[in-house]
């Protein structure tokens, strides 16, 4: 029997005394009190705000590593929440980081020359190409440290507690290190003059840098060489100040003569040349198991330079729990990850961020344009950098740069003829990214949200998200598409005017970009498309993109009736794309549902879509041709029976184990639609066009693969994990040695999770890398188009921060994978560990989300502080 508390037995003994004595006549009635009452709405405890900044300026953050070196970061405020991941990513990647401040600073040439390849061993230039001279003056055009400097008198609090608290922890590491208080062997920018402490303005103006890249970055050859003459007007020359000694006379000629052999080579670039992509998936409730989210996130992003991830970890208790990866210097926030409610990802746009506007100048002055009939200036500026120019000497060299209010003029290359810089016409190009700082706020108003309205009004507040597909799903099921990319806001007439006018289509197909009259304000835009304008996509089966336009995120619901600066509608869509739709469609489990193991094995599948549409076709008409000799050109034909029996051992993937890997890989590089029969149909965008021709020329461009694998020493048959390899450099520049077999396909043969191996695919650091010669294709004669060296497929680009999401009734299950590791300091046990990962399972692992799996993996944990 059960004891009652005291006060209930008191009370209950009580009524019994009152009711048990007298007779009913004398019975008293007693009046008992009203039942409690319970607030219908009580009010509720007050979530915990967001602190800014570190009270009192004592800054202090917690840094527990676990298992591959990932950093959990927590503090109590989000300036030492970047506190700490400033200190953290400068122990992993000090040089990357030092290297992208003197760049976007244009001091490049005042530490290491004027070109831009530099042998660190001997400090000589390895290609003499004026690189370092041209981006240091292009930035300055680009005006990011000016408009960096102008803004810091009003930046927003969250940005401004970020970029304190970040160069305040990347400080403490540097002093540290000079301290002796950490010690990093070897480490080859430790101590040289160009790794300084840096201000707020520094990392403000790196992150500007970046957001140039998708845009004006692309012109900085252009800006360069832009001038209102006919001669030599861009040519830089000694300030009034430099005194030239002998050598520095030489070195000056030189830069002027390989300027002048540039301006003649100059060419259109290549917009989004980096070549970025991705693959991005978000499942709603109709089409996973237990009706919650999932997100795939699948960046193909460069494995080297400034634009590489960093996994972290950030808390800040009862705020903010976010885990994922960033682009190495993101200060305290996630790129692409997830929270306890919700998951994203990114994919690069096909929008465009720019726009090349064309002048109409005043008669006679080359200075000044008109604008609905008013005069404009352009204004001349001469700028000044530092140059190296070898022997301990370095001069200060100018140059005029010409501006408009808006953006700087380029030089119209050869390629837009007969226009150029003359009596009456001109270009320049205005940004929509320029000085943009809703970039920092937009992100990490995304690591706070908690469900999907609060994530969409992130999209609503901000205009931070650079040039991005947004990818989303949640834990009540939802899926959400956007690409809010920051695009430039034309006018309705400007935008009708770019799908119907011949002449300004014709110049977009021949530029490849947007060009626009610029003596009409009708063509000009103020500010980027606003989120109500933007293309989006609320579903409960999925939203995907793999890099084709907003038009195909969902077969079932094409988005049309958006800016055409968003990318094509209609269109024809990339094997890649066809390969993920298919996947969507094919890789569930036998109830026609996801999981989130399911969609981890689809990424890992390595099925090529190339190979599913026409390999039984190629292989028929391979049988049928026999040991008939295929005519490539008059100097080449090719008995096919070898391929077409090594063809035939594929086993169906792009696995280490692939027979003839290579050799399907080389077709995929000769190959496009026109080898197709049926042709696209925008009413089936998954599996048209079809039907390989029967004509004879997918022989041709099989035959043409082989002879080029044969001719550079590859048998045919050869597996494909003994040509595709990943092969760090050392900080030397030199090949470390190290070669681990790779799995993963190419967007050519139609890969989900895709490959690349070009030597400069993104790398925009001046940290060396080895290379091999490049295999030369046997028809051509020139260097394979896939970038096939001597040795194989060097891998440098392509899945780089890769995690699949799920949520259940505890919230998020998470697995993923840096393939690259986390660390660039070949002294750190993590500069090859989740590389060797994958080469050793091709699979993701898991990621340490809660208190007791981080306990459970902890290697290290340091507190660190400072007084701002």
């Amino acid at each position: 029997m059960k004891t009652l508390p005291l006060v209930l037995s008191m009370t209950i003994a009580s009524s019994m005394l009152l009711t048990g004595c007298g007779d009913d006549d004398d019975v008293t009635e007693i009046t008992p009190p009203p039942p409690a009452t319970t607030d219908p709405d009580p009010t509720p405890e007050p979530e915990p705000e967001l602190v800014l900044m570190a009270p009192e300026g004592q800054l202090s953050a917690q840094i527990r590593r676990t298992t591959y070196g990932v950093p959990h970061i927590q503090a109590d405020n989000l300036e030492s929440l970047a506190f700490g991941s400033g200190y953290a990513q400068a122990e992993d990647h000090l040089c990357l980081l030092a290297d992208g401040f003197i760049k976007a600073n244009s001091e490049r040439s005042k530490y290491f020359g004027p070109h831009k390849r530099i042998d660190f061993a001997t400090g000589m230039p390895l290609v003499e190409d004026n690189q370092n001279l041209i981006s240091d003056f292009g930035y300055k055009a680009l005006r990011v440290r000016e408009s960096a400097e102008a803004a810091m008198a009003n930046l927003p609090g969250r940005t401004d507690a970020m970029l304190s608290g970040f160069v305040a922890g990347y400080n403490l590491y540097l002093g540290d290190l000079a301290s002796g208080a950490v010690t990093t062997p070897n480490l080859p920018c430790a101590g040289q003059p160009w790794v300084q402490p840096v201000e707020p303005v520094d990392l403000l103006t790196y992150l500007f840098s970046i957001a140039h890249l998708p845009g004006s970055a692309n012109f900085l050859d252009l800006i360069f060489f832009a001038n209102p003459g006919d001669g030599e007007e861009y040519l830089p020359v000694p300030a009034a100040t430099a005194q030239l000694n002998e050598q520095s006379q030489v070195q000056l000629a030189q830069i002027q003569t390989l300027a002048r052999d540039r301006a003649d080579a100059m060419a259109l670039p290549q917009v989004n040349e980096r070549g970025l992509g991705s693959n991005g998936w978000g499942l709603g409730a109709e089409i996973t198991e237990n009706g919650k989210g999932i997100v795939l996130g699948n960046p193909h992003f460069p494995h080297t330079g400034q634009l590489r991830f960093w996994q972290s970890h950030l808390t800040i208790p009862g705020v903010m729990n976010v885990m994922g990866g960033s682009l190495v210097g993101m200060p305290g926030a996630i790129n692409i990850g997830f929270n306890q409610n919700l998951a994203w990802t990114h994919t690069f746009s096909t929008a465009e961020h720019f726009v090349m506007y064309q002048l109409a100048l005043k008669e006679g002055d080359r200075l000044t344009y008109l604008l609905d009939g008013e005069e404009m200036p352009i204004e001349a500026r001469v700028e000044t950098i530092e140059v190296n120019v070898g022997g301990g000497q370095v001069i200060p060299l100018q140059k005029t740069l010409y501006l408009t209010e808006k953006g700087p003029m380029v030089e119209a290359p050869p390629a837009l003829a007969p226009f150029g810089w003359t009596d009456s016409l001109a270009f320049f190009v205005q940004d929509a990214n320029e000085a943009n700082l809703d970039v920092l706020e937009h992100w990490i108003a995304m690591n706070l949200a908690t469900d999907l309205a609060s994530f969409q009004q992130a999209f609503i507040d901000y205009d931070g998200v650079i040039f991005n597909n947004t990818m989303y799903a949640d834990d009540q099921g939802n899926a959400f598409y956007i690409d809010d990319s920051t695009v430039p806001n034309l006018t309705q007439t400007a935008m009708v005017d770019l799908t119907s006018d011949p002449v300004l289509m014709a110049l977009r197909e021949q530029a490849g970009f947007t060009i626009l009259p610029g003596y009409d304000s009708t063509y000009a835009f103020d500010d980027a498309v606003p989120y109500e304008e933007a293309p989006k996509l609320l579903r409960q089966d999925f939203v995907q993109n793999s890099n084709n336009s907003f038009w195909s995120t969902n077969p079932a619901e094409p988005i049309e009736g958006v800016s055409p600066l968003y990318g094509p509608q209609r269109g024809e869509q990339s094997l890649r794309t066809r390969m993920g739709l298919t996947l969507m469609a094919d890789a569930r489990g036998d109830d026609g549902l996801f999981n989130p193991a399911e969609v981890e094995a689809a990424l890992m599948s390595n099925r090529t879509y190339l190979a599913e549409l026409v390999l039984p076709e190629l292989l028929a008409q391979c049988q049928a041709q026999g040991d008939t000799q295929v005519v490539v050109s008059t100097e080449l034909s090719v008995d096919l029976q070898p391929a077409c029996a090594a063809l035939a051992k594929w086993g169906g993937a792009q696995n280490k184990d692939a027979i003839a890997g290579a050799l399907l890989r080389e077709f995929g590089y000769r190959f496009d639609s026109q080898l197709l029969s049926v042709p696209f149909d925008y009413r089936d965008p998954v599996n048209t066009p079809n039907t390989l021709v029967s004509d004879g020329s997918a022989l041709v461009a099989l035959a043409a693969a082989a002879a080029s694998l044969e001719q550079n020493g590859f048998a045919l048959d050869a597996p494909l994990g003994s040509l595709q390899f990943v092969e760090k450099s050392l900080p030397d520049g030199t090949p470390s040695g190290v070669r681990l077999p790779w799995a993963g396909a190419n967007n050519f043969e139609g890969g989900f999770n895709v490959f690349a191996y070009s030597n400069s695919e993104g790398d925009d650091t001046l940290l060396p890398k080895h290379a091999y010669p490049a295999a030369i294709d046997a028809v051509t004669g020139a260097p394979m188009r896939s970038s096939l060296s001597e040795a194989g497929y060097h891998v440098r680009y392509g899945s780089s921060w890769m995690m699949v999401v799920g949520f259940g009734e505890e919230g998020p299950s998470a697995r993923g994978l840096l393939t690259y590791s986390e660390s660039n300091n070949v002294q750190s046990p993590h500069w090859n560990d989740q590389t060797q990962y994958y080469s050793d399972n091709t699979a993701l692992r898991p990621l340490l989300f809660t208190e007791d799996a981080i306990l459970e993996g902890l290697i290290s944990d340091q507190t660190i502080q400072a007084q701002r």
